[in-house]
């Protein structure tokens, strides 16, 4: 593993910091932590999480931009799951941290 901070360019640097930012969001966080074992629409993900569709939508867009989320289109509905299966697993282990 590259330590030196020397050798980390600016857009490294703003994705790495960036993908800290929307981990650093307790509503990001239960949402991919929902979209960890399955997909779900905008509303599927404000029912099972008690949010508003405005809410989910505005996060949705946040971790797509990031790249951390996808979605598939079926019909008129967008059903969304996880996209980057690394920082699922930094995620699903800072949960283990904190429940040890």
């Amino acid at each position: 593993m590259d330590t030196n901070t020397e050798n980390l360019d600016e857009e490294t640097l703003f994705v790495v910091s960036q993908t800290f930012k929307a981990l650093g969001d307790p509503t990001r966080i239960r949402i991919l932590h929902l979209l960890f074992a399955n997909e779900y629409s905008v509303n599927g993900i404000a029912e099972a999480l008690s949010l508003r569709q405005s809410t989910v939508s505005h996060q949705l867009r946040f971790l797509k931009n990031l790249r951390l989320v996808k979605y598939r289109r079926e019909g008129t509905t967008l059903y969304y799951s996880h996209d980057d299966e690394h920082v699922m697993k930094i995620l699903e282990q800072m949960i283990e941290h904190a429940r040890h």
